[in-house]
């Protein structure tokens, strides 16, 4: 049986029922966001070719997820960055600060091989806690 305070959200994604995931996860006050792609609505890659758009994507995607279970963008306390190009960190970087300038999650920035799609140059992970 499941906690009362254990509940989940999904964005839509096709890879959440294929890999057996949620977008997030909330156990009590601690939201745990998945690694985020840079998916439209439609389920499709977008801005192919443009890490700072896909990253803007991503955070996005993470905000939703993140509101849909009580937090809001101030909440986030960590962001990993993972990158197919290390060379994109700087514009990823900038996007990054515009959704967390007055915030300043601990970050890491990491270089990947490859993601499940070859067109995604960016995965996002978010961690948060929210305030009671």
């Amino acid at each position: 049986m499941r906690d009362a305070s254990h509940r989940r959200v999904s964005t839509g994604s096709p890879f959440e029922p294929k890999v057996g995931i949620s977008r997030a996860v909330r156990r009590g006050n601690v939201i745990a966001v998945s690694g985020t792609a840079p998916l439209g609505p439609d389920g499709k890659t977008v801005a192919k070719g443009d890490a700072a758009a896909q990253a803007r994507r991503c955070l996005q995607i993470i905000d939703t997820a993140i509101r849909g279970l009580g937090g809001k963008r101030s909440d986030v306390t960590r962001t990993r960055i993972l990158l197919t190009r290390i060379e994109d960190w700087e514009s990823v970087a900038t996007v990054h600060g515009e959704f967390f300038a007055g915030i300043r999650p601990a970050n890491t920035i990491m270089q990947v091989v490859r993601f499940i799609d070859p067109d995604w140059l960016v995965e996002i992970e978010a961690d948060a806690v929210v305030k009671d």
